[in-house]
């Protein structure tokens, strides 16, 4: 696997203070017995691209708050429905990441109102079923836009929509940068702002959610069609719903 983007300065966060930060957010919330893992995806190949400089800085938070991160470059994603698209090595690796994942990053630049076709075109290739396997189902989900005007949040609102529709569990807050092109310094890093607080606490929460959700993921979207079309009947004596309706006087 060597479509993974290396993180520049991993460790350095010039934009925050950490005294007002805990690196163990989710502490109390869940089992801590592996670090989160999130994969995070961005909308543009641009060499400048803001939603890209916007998922590292979510990554080295996502560092320093204690998870392990993958940022996928999707350059040379094929088309999805062209001849071979499902050996190609980039979707193959792509859809690895997800399952490797517990929670994910989209962050898209908006276009003509709604999401990039590069980040639409990295969630085309994940399905929602692979060999039996989700790799989407149940994940948590944190979603983030740039913008080069005034703020708009058309392209998180598709976000959510496409989250939704991949079975995953969307957190409540989300980040929209305005007029990206001014929120970052010459290095690409960004500058301390509201909007770099707003991605701090998007990230902050998705890690809580992430902790919080671990042990119930597969509980959360056990679904009666899916049970239904395998075949798979309840067991009354383990189903904590009939237990509790049996108990009932």
């Amino acid at each position: 696997m060597d479509r993974l983007r290396d993180l520049p300065d991993p460790d350095h966060l010039p934009a925050l203070n950490p005294a007002f930060l805990c690196s163990t957010p989710a502490s109390g919330l869940g089992p801590e017995d592996h670090p989160p893992r999130i994969l995070l995806l961005y909308g543009s190949l641009r060499s400048r691209s803001y939603s890209r400089l916007c998922v590292e800085e979510a990554a080295r938070l996502l560092r320093f708050m204690g998870c392990e991160t993958r940022i996928f470059d999707p350059s040379d994603l094929p088309l999805p429905g062209s001849p071979g698209d499902d050996d190609h090595p980039a979707v193959r690796e792509l859809r690895e990441h997800a399952l490797w994942s517990e929670g994910m990053v989209w962050c898209s630049p908006e276009r003509h109102g709604t999401v990039s076709g590069l980040l639409k075109l990295q969630i085309d290739h994940l399905p929602l079923s692979m060999g039996g396997v989700r790799p989407t189902q149940g994940r948590t989900l944190a979603v983030m836009q740039v913008s080069g005007g005034s703020q708009s949040f058309n392209a998180v609102n598709t976000l959510r929509l496409l989250g939704r529709w991949m079975r995953m569990i969307t957190i409540p807050n989300q980040s929209s940068v305005a007029k990206a092109f001014e929120e970052f310094d010459e290095a690409g890093r960004m500058k301390p702002s509201s909007y770099y607080d707003r991605i701090v606490d998007v990230m902050e929460e998705l890690v809580r959610f992430t902790v919080l959700t671990r042990p119930h993921a597969g509980r959360l979207v056990d679904r009666y069609s899916e049970r239904k079309a395998s075949g798979k009947m309840i067991d009354a004596g383990t189903d904590l719903s009939s237990i509790a309706i049996a108990a009932q006087p």
